[in-house]
């Protein structure tokens, strides 16, 4: 892994990030499409909104800024009780292997023991590759829950999962 930025820190949402974050929540929704076999262009009108939705109830959000005042990454956390489950971590690609997503993971592994928790729960897509080592590398590799739903109209599936004895096709 690279050196982490000189000049990047985590810190909690700041309303002045209501321009700088839509960008990133709508890169992060085209990777998440990618991973289904999805292409999308970028939205920003309805990041805004997902982020507003974020704020509007309440759900922690971590933001990574460089040393120039630039929104890089983030984290949205989504706490239930007092399970904290980190909803979604992004970095701009021209800011990965720095350890910037690290950074923002142990402010957000810090919520969840300010919470008492030892853990934080994720939500991954089975596809997401570069999520699953990341979290494997922290630790995390117990298998917690399966989503299940129906196939959507004219999805293409990339491939079938066993678990246990049942098999899934993602």
């Amino acid at each position: 892994m690279a050196l982490i930025e000189p000049h990047v820190k985590v810190r909690a949402y700041k309303t002045e990030d209501c321009d700088a974050l839509p960008p990133l929540v709508a890169a992060f929704r085209i990777e998440l499409a990618s991973f289904r076999g999805r292409q999308c262009g970028a939205d920003h009108p309805a990041a805004a909104r997902e982020l507003q939705e974020y704020l509007d109830k309440s759900f922690p959000v971590l933001v990574a800024e460089s040393d120039a005042a630039l929104a890089v990454g983030y984290l949205v956390c989504r706490v239930d009780d007092d399970t904290v489950w980190a909803e979604s971590l992004f970095v701009s690609p021209a800011h990965r292997r720095q350890g910037i997503a690290g950074m923002l993971y142990e402010a957000a592994e810090q919520l969840a023991r300010d919470h008492g928790q030892p853990t934080l729960y994720n939500w991954i897509h089975p596809n997401n590759h570069r999520i699953i080592e990341f979290l494997r590398a922290r630790g995390y590799d117990v298998l917690n829950l399966i989503e299940v739903r129906r196939p959507l109209p004219g999805e293409e599936f990339q491939s079938n999962l066993r678990i246990g004895e049942h098999d899934y096709r993602h």
